[in-house]
């Protein structure tokens, strides 16, 4: 219901009630200007992309944090966004309200990103993700009409030459790293396997015969939730990957000094059992009996340094 009646004072108020009832109202100095205005709210009640005006006013920390505790994030990715949000995000629009964002507020904010704080350009990049994720959520959820942080122009990420290991030096590697872990170098060299991908491999994901290992799950290791199997990186992580002969030969090897006699059981464990993991340190792998598998997931995680 919407109607525009001419006021005492001689200006023009416009009335409708939005999909819950509610009545809102505007004045115009003419008759067309608000006609226009009804106009569009009426056709973008129809349309579905209505935006309740008193929607954008929510603070952008009270949206983030609900939107946050939502997310079906892993610990390390959960662990990430909180961190984003609380070191470079909330200094700065905490108290804004989600609407007064605007895309030039957004892009300076990147630019100090770099040239104020000295982040990185990919941990730049990483932060803006997660504000821009944000924003999109609070469009799908009609509180605002539009999203900010399109077309924002982002620091360019130099490439990073990758020059792998010789083989000498992996053998070099592998020959001063505990017996229990020789394998896990040498396998990791033929493959390319992340490191939580090969600490996370059972029995049941290698395939000698047909020389092939499975990559169905990985390791991960935080402060909070302590060591947890949890699904690959991503979707595309998923797959099966060939053994050349040096790596059916290490793993052969590696299973006749360390036999693994249940298909579940960890192709690289710990001493005290279990699989292992990465330290934070850098160490080598050490972990225990003390972990949990964590719930599927297929978002990726980042990590940035603490503020």
């Amino acid at each position: 219901m919407a109607n525009i009646q001419k006021r005492p004072n001689g200006k023009w108020r416009a009335r409708y009630r939005d999909l819950d009832g509610k009545e809102h109202a505007r004045h115009f100095d003419r008759k067309i200007d608000a006609q226009r205005w009804l106009d569009e709210v009426t056709a973008s009640l129809v349309t579905g992309q209505y935006v309740d005006p008193r929607s954008a006013k929510k603070p952008f920390k009270e949206y983030a944090e609900d939107w946050r505790t939502r997310q079906p994030h892993r610990p390390s990715t959960a662990k990430a966004v909180a961190q984003h949000l609380r070191c470079y995000v909330y200094p700065v629009w905490e108290k804004r309200a989600l609407g007064a964002i605007k895309p030039g507020d957004v892009q300076k904010w990147v630019t100090d990103l770099t040239t104020t704080r000295g982040l990185a350009a990919s941990t730049t990049r990483t932060v803006f993700n997660t504000v821009n994720a944000v924003f999109r959520a609070a469009v799908r959820d009609r509180m605002i009409p539009h999203n900010p942080c399109e077309g924002a122009k982002l620091p360019a990420v130099p490439r990073k030459r990758v020059v792998p290991l010789s083989v000498e030096q992996v053998r070099h590697l592998s020959a001063k790293i505990p017996a229990r872990y020789r394998g896990l170098v040498l396998l990791g060299a033929a493959t390319g396997l992340r490191p939580g991908e090969l600490f996370g491999l059972q029995l049941r994901h290698v395939d000698l015969l047909h020389a092939t290992v499975t990559v169905e799950q990985q390791i991960q290791q935080t402060a909070k939730h302590g060591v947890y199997v949890g699904p690959p990186k991503t979707t595309r992580s998923y797959r099966t990957v060939p053994l050349p002969r040096m790596a059916v030969q290490a793993v052969t090897a590696h299973l006749w000094d360390f036999p693994v006699a249940d298909p579940e059981g960890w192709l690289f464990m710990a001493p005290e059992g279990g699989p292992a993991s990465w330290t934070a340190r850098g160490g080598p792998p050490a972990s225990g009996p003390a972990y949990r598998r964590a719930p599927a997931r297929t978002r990726s995680g980042t990590t940035t340094r603490a503020c």
